[in-house]
């Protein structure tokens, strides 16, 4: 199991609150976010990355401030954020790697890619607290994971010779011609599997999906040892999600960092819109989630 060095643990430190839990604001995404604000493809065309630096600049600005930590990516967001004055001083940055979308192998698995010219030490140049990496993954399918697991092995190398935190993600994804019951019915055992998988590959930190069942955030929490692992949201709705955290957290889970089911709703083109939601109602279920979080931190520092 490897264990985070000094400098890694004091990034560790800065993207956890004062409770030493992790609520980081997740709005590294491109693609997913060019739906949410348009429905049209030829309107999504039209969105540049300056449009989607706007939002991701809002969400910084008015849900991230009230948070521990906030991931964005290379391309939108920072240096921006920062020369700009709107990331918070006392919130951490993570800067996602990964390249949004991916590629197709020949035999239907997908193939994730990185962002040109983004690594440890270019975070570390943009004044990350850290990286983060995201790999597709599954278990069962060792000759679908060759190459991301060569990612995933290449960029925990890198940070580790720049001693940068980098927080491992991994997304599992079904199959072409997998039924969607045989597809949920295998999710506990491929996160479970996955999270292994990472942390073979020498994972510090871990962003997970959530597992499907207590039994299996249990599992992870064994499987982890003392490798701290955030749930992710995956889009799901904020009732849906805040059920996902209270069982995460009741079964070892050390934080959340959550994107689309605090803020989908909340993004428009229009800034005036989208700064009004983001106030009132994104920053409210970022509340609950806290609550929730630190109702558990409480209960283990007891």
């Amino acid at each position: 199991m490897a264990k985070m060095t000094t400098a890694e643990l004091r990034g560790y430190q800065q993207i956890c609150g004062k409770d030493g839990a992790m609520v980081a604001i997740a709005c590294d995404q491109r693609g997913g976010m060019r739906t949410l604000l348009a429905s049209d493809p030829a309107e999504q065309a039209k969105i540049t990355n300056d449009m989607l630096g706007d939002t991701k600049s809002d969400i910084t600005r008015y849900l991230a401030s009230a948070a521990s930590c906030v991931l964005l990516d290379p391309l939108c967001a920072v240096p921006r954020v920062v020369d700009e004055g709107v990331l918070n001083r006392d919130t951490a940055l993570l800067i996602g790697l990964d390249a949004s979308g991916f590629d197709v192998s020949p035999d239907g698995y997908r193939l994730s890619r990185l962002v040109p010219g983004i690594d440890a030490r270019r975070v570390r140049e943009l004044g990350g607290t850290g990286g983060k990496i995201m790999v597709y993954l599954r278990a069962d399918k060792p000759e679908a994971n060759a190459h991301n697991i060569a990612i995933l092995r290449q960029c925990i190398a890198d940070f580790g010779r720049e001693d940068l935190l980098l927080v491992v993600e991994f997304l599992t994804y079904q199959l072409e011609g997998e039924s969607p019951e045989d597809y949920a019915a295998k999710t506990p055992w491929l996160v479970e599997e996955g999270t292994r998988i990472s942390l073979e590959c020498g994972a510090k930190v871990l962003k997970l999906p959530y597992p499907g069942t207590p039994e299996a955030c249990a599992n992870i929490t064994r499987i982890a040892g003392d490798v701290p692992w955030a749930v992710l949201s995956a889009g799901v709705n904020h009732a849906t999600f805040l059920g996902q955290v209270e069982i995460a957290m009741q079964n070892g889970a050390s934080g959340v960092i959550a994107g689309r089911s605090l803020w989908k709703d909340c993004i428009s083109l229009d800034r005036d819109i989208q700064r009004e939601r983001l106030k009132t109602i994104a920053v409210p279920r970022l509340r609950e989630i806290q609550a929730v979080i630190g109702h558990y931190r409480q209960k283990k520092a007891a």
